[in-house]
């Protein structure tokens, strides 16, 4: 029987109460908001690279970063950056303290609380390790101990499928699960391809590479639900930087990788 998170049903719920109330208050619309204000407040993590992370100056920069901005510019606003963990990240936008959420992928419990927007980067979540371990399938977790942020997909995955002896040590930032990794406190890790590539373009002693895949989930954004002028203005956006071959740039820029084939 599949096992659940109790801690992360009651971020949820808490996400949804607040989203409930909120609908229910008389309000402007979203992108009316925005447009009054001049600014696009764009909820990002920044512990995540090549996504988003900061400079030796402590100057945020990544693939996210750059499409905030370009989001912000396609709406004739600033954008001002929100920074949010991966617990954090819904409840952010259930309260709207965030207009636009980045970094997301679909699934059913957050689309009760957010409209997705199409996916702006590709991304597939995976289990990685150094060369000695061997692990061909989720069954092979057994007895080992697998590093993995909580609240995210790669966390919510585990839960479910991991085997009942296996030992998923959540840590509460991208940051520490890959620390954890890098100094052998976990045996595997569980994140995204592009994340274990930049780890491997540093050349650590302890290199992770891809074991088996736990699942395709390309990179979305998304609003807050019932806010269909915003969404819609945000996926037009996203249409013209793939069109004009922005998005295409970005991702060899940053993701060292082209976009796939009619993405």
């Amino acid at each position: 029987m599949p096992r659940s998170s109790p801690a992360l049903s009651r971020v949820f719920a808490v996400a949804l109460l607040a989203a409930s109330l909120a609908s229910g208050a008389a309000r402007a619309d979203a992108l009316d908001d925005v447009q009054k204000a001049g600014v696009l407040r764009v909820a990002i993590t920044l512990d995540y690279p090549p996504f988003g992370s900061v400079d030796a100056s402590m100057n945020p920069q990544g693939y996210d970063v750059e499409f905030a901005n370009l989001m912000a510019a396609a709406l004739g606003v600033k954008a001002e950056l929100v920074r949010v963990t991966a617990q954090t990240k819904i409840p952010t936008m259930a309260t709207r303290k965030a207009d636009l959420l980045l970094n997301i992928g679909r699934n059913e419990e957050r689309a009760k609380v957010v409209d997705f927007t199409q996916p702006y980067a590709p991304y597939y979540i995976g289990v990685f390790g150094p060369v000695d371990q061997k692990a061909t399938g989720v069954a092979d977790l057994a007895g080992k101990k697998i590093a993995v942020t909580r609240g995210t997909l790669e966390d919510q995955l585990l839960t479910k499928m991991a085997p009942p002896d296996a030992a998923v040590q959540r840590y509460e930032d991208h940051s520490n699960t890959i620390s954890a990794f890098l100094s052998g406190q976990a045996d595997l890790m569980s994140v995204g391809n592009i994340v274990a590539a930049a780890i491997m373009e540093k050349n650590p002693p302890r290199r992770p590479e891809q074991k088996f895949l736990l699942m395709n989930s390309p990179v979305c954004a998304a609003v807050t639900k019932g806010e269909p002028r915003l969404l819609e203005r945000v996926n037009a956006a996203i249409g013209d930087i793939k069109k004009n071959g922005r998005l295409g740039t970005m991702a060899t820029q940053w993701l060292r990788q082209p976009l796939p084939e009619n993405f």
